[in-house]
């Protein structure tokens, strides 16, 4: 299993939830949820099954207006 964890700027939850929605349709692999409530509005994606395509995933999350870069350790 992969985590990975990007700091956004998300601070709606409907626009957390279709985000998420469109996440899992793209990348039917992954599971996604956001953390609003952190300062990092952080989104945590999980995959079961191979690696986390980040970079892909941050270029899809700029098509609908989100800013997300990977959260260092």
């Amino acid at each position: 299993m992969t985590v990975e964890i990007f700091k956004t700027n998300v601070n709606t939850r409907k626009y957390a939830d279709r985000l998420v929605e469109r996440i899992h349709k793209t990348f039917s692999m992954y599971n996604a949820n956001f953390d609003l409530e952190d300062c990092d509005k952080i989104l945590r994606v999980q995959c079961n099954s191979g690696s986390i395509r980040s970079h892909a995933l941050i270029m899809f999350l700029k098509d609908f207006g989100c800013q997300a870069e990977v959260l260092s350790d």
